[in-house]
């Protein structure tokens, strides 16, 4: 904060004011850095946008976010690892498996899966366990869980992962991008024709 604090040429105390602690700085710098990809998924045009195909727009949400935690590694995994609590109950997240969760519930059927109404970021609700490796498929002929399988989907973007794959396994960008667009190919299964 010290080092912030001078290169802006405020005091240490305007800072504290402004932010509060290290974890306010670092969701502020986030917040401002990933607001244009919000914009874009909330009110741009396709793929991104909302008037997008669901089956369009996931992977393509999914890619942008793995590319802006590539790009911002370092700060996506500081801000998921500031704090005390779950970053599953972390607005930036909730908002995140909100839009995903409800696009994978379109996809699949309206109020699909045992998650559907559930709180956004609320685990309750994601199923019994069955079909685990189907992104909680359930019983068979059932719907898949569109709350859980967002979860899912979110888990394979964390900073977390992004930063072992790419730092310590040497991933290259293209590969991950590529591994990523493959893994949510099968969770969102084949394109059904009426």
């Amino acid at each position: 904060m010290d080092e912030i604090a001078a290169a802006a040429g405020v005091g240490k105390g305007t800072l504290f004011r402004r932010f509060g602690d290290r974890t306010g700085l670092i969701r502020a710098v986030y917040e401002a850095r990933i607001e244009p990809l919000r914009q874009a998924v909330a009110e741009g045009p396709a793929p991104l946008g909302p008037a997008a195909a669901p089956r369009v727009r996931v992977p393509a949400l999914l890619d942008a976010l793995l590319c802006f935690k590539l790009d911002h590694r370092h700060l996506s995994l500081a801000l998921e690892e500031a704090g005390s609590g779950s970053p599953y109950q972390a607005e930036h997240y909730a908002w995140w498996h909100g839009i995903l969760r409800d696009m994978l519930e379109h996809l699949w059927g309206a109020g699909a899966g045992a998650g559907a109404g559930a709180g956004e970021g609320d685990a309750e609700g994601a199923g019994d366990g069955e079909g685990a490796g189907e992104a909680g498929a359930g019983k068979a002929g059932a719907a898949p869980d569109g709350d859980f399988a967002a979860h899912v989907l979110l888990a394979a973007t964390r900073a977390d992962l992004v930063e072992h794959l790419a730092g310590e396994d040497g991933v290259t960008r293209e590969r991950m991008r590529a591994q990523l667009a493959a893994f949510v190919g099968r969770v969102l299964g084949e394109e059904r024709t009426a």
